[in-house]
């Protein structure tokens, strides 16, 4: 809830303690002030998109899945807002003996309350010995992760649960599945982390007491938005803490924080302010001079080409617990490509294929892929991603490798052009496609359509595929893959043509010169 002026004054005069959760006290590792804005003002974050509430999905998906694990397992089935009755009922399994390991688990210590994913019990006795074993979707052991164990061993501590030992489980992406039923020993890799956990165990008292003493301030700490408000999670309040941030902010260089914070360190918040002496990189340099730049190879590098000249564009999906044989946790899965073909003569063809069931279509998506893009020819693509998927399927298909390698020695990278060659001020900094079509080409950019990235189409294909979808609902998602990938390539046919233009008219504007 946000605080009146009364309530804070009140709360100043009668101090009551915010109570804290394992998620909240991670917050407050990351930015004070962002668990600040979460304790008081959760109104001014930013609701999780759909892309951000799929990642949660995913996390609640594989949670579920590792309880399999533990046959016998009880889940403490409250809502994580209903406390008390959690908390009862964790007790009340606690000291039941027959219990092997308890799910969601409530205790409470110091005024924070967590919820473990897996207890495992160890041996019985006074006291019994437990596992504590936190469930992530995650593919490796991350520093986040023992924050949050930590911070659990903590309250469990207080709460006088003795522990064994203290793990991580995860997806273990060597798993290859085979086929017919998951086999969750191989899905799930476990690592004991408890020495890591116990020497980092002093820290946690003083910073949550850091975190309280923080909280009961009349307003947030003055902390500048920057490189923390992204890691190790994007932060809710990020559009609330730079509103008022100008468009030429020096957040928005290309090329990380290191730049960013050697800026701020020196008081420079523009990009104009910049002195001539600081060592900008080239696409730095470029967002800083703010002026279309053509290099006077850009004419030679987009004649390079070979006709007929197809462009390319792969969407893709990842799915964390494998769905086909012969795959692996998070492999990336093509569920559909698009392809324009320029002939030299100015006409322009289209071919496109899109999975629409969820048997497993790579075969049929390849071979199609293979006859529209034929034997000559340069293929456009934008990144190096296609070549990183063709790769893939010769890995899959090895009998077609032949034919996939010659397809891939075809590739041309419109964007290491692009990053060579041009640079134009609608780009901000940014050479992906999604800046650069509308920058060069404002009639075709991606605000119109429904889908406007590929993690948004991954999203709308599993939806389509695998979602509790009628037909109608399938078509409408449908539709939408077909534009949006469709886009990307003629994007690239329509980006090839106008900087061509440009630089024909900049070898005309010098030999008039």
């Amino acid at each position: 809830m946000r605080y009146t002026p009364l309530q804070m004054k009140q709360l100043r005069l009668f101090p009551v303690e915010p109570r804290l959760s394992k998620s909240k006290f991670v917050a407050g590792l990351q930015c004070h002030k962002r668990l600040y804005l979460e304790i008081h003002s959760p109104e001014l974050a930013t609701e999780p998109d759909e892309q951000t509430q799929a990642v949660f999905d995913n996390g609640s998906e594989v949670g579920e899945l590792a309880r399999r694990l533990f046959p016998g397992g009880v889940l403490v089935a409250f809502a994580h807002g209903h406390h008390e009755p959690a908390l009862q009922r964790t007790a009340e399994l606690l000291a039941d003996p027959t219990v092997p390991a308890i799910f969601e688990a409530a205790f409470k210590f110091d005024n924070v309350l967590v919820r473990v994913d897996v207890l495992e019990r160890v041996t019985d006795g006074a006291p019994a010995r437990w596992r504590l074993i936190e469930v992530k979707a995650s593919t490796r052991v991350k520093p986040v992760h023992l924050e949050d164990l930590a911070i659990q061993a903590y309250v469990l501590a207080g709460a006088g649960v003795f522990l064994e030992s203290l793990r991580l489980m995860y997806i273990n992406r060597q798993y290859l599945y085979e086929g017919g039923q998951i086999d969750l020993g191989q899905l799930f890799a476990q690592q004991d982390l408890t020495a890591q956990v116990t020497a980092r165990s002093a820290t946690v008292p003083p910073r949550l007491a850091a975190m309280k003493t923080m909280l009961m301030a009349d307003a947030p700490p003055d902390i500048q938005p920057g490189s923390q408000c992204h890691e190790p999670f994007g932060c809710p309040f990020w559009e609330h803490c730079t509103a008022q941030k100008p468009p030429r902010w020096v957040f928005y260089l290309p090329g990380g924080k290191r730049t960013f914070e050697k800026l701020t360190e020196q008081g420079i918040e523009l990009i104009d302010e910049i002195p001539e002496e600081f060592k900008l990189s080239g696409a730095q340099q470029r967002m800083k001079d703010n002026v279309e730049w053509l290099d006077s190879q850009l004419k030679t590098a987009l004649q390079a080409v070979r006709y007929p000249v197809h462009h390319l564009d792969f969407e893709t999906f990842m799915p964390g617990i494998p769905l086909y044989p012969c795959t692996r946790p998070y492999h990336t899965l093509p569920f559909q490509w698009s392809n324009h073909i320029a002939t030299e003569d100015g006409a322009l063809r289209h071919d496109y294929y899109l999975s629409v069931d969820q048997r497993d279509q790579r075969e049929e998506l390849l071979l199609r892929l293979l006859t529209s893009l034929g034997r000559e020819g340069s293929i456009c693509v934008y990144s190096g991603y296609e070549w990183k998927i063709l790769m893939e399927l010769a890995e899959t298909f090895p009998r077609l490798r032949r034919e996939i390698s010659a397809v891939a020695d075809r590739l041309w990278d419109l964007l290491l052009v692009i990053r060579r060659h041009y640079y134009h001020p609608d780009f901000e900094g940014s050479f992906s496609i999604k800046a650069v079509l509308p920058a060069l080409v404002p009639a075709l950019g991606y605000a119109d359509l429904e889908i406007q990235d590929g993690a948004m189409a991954s999203l709308f294909y599993e939806r389509m595929v695998f979602g509790p979808t009628d037909s109608a609902e399938k078509a409408r998602l449908c539709t939408a893959l077909l534009t949006y990938c469709k886009r990307d390539t003629l994007g690239m046919v329509e980006i090839r043509r106008t900087l061509l233009q440009k630089a024909l008219a900049a070898e005309l504007t010098v030999g008039a010169g």
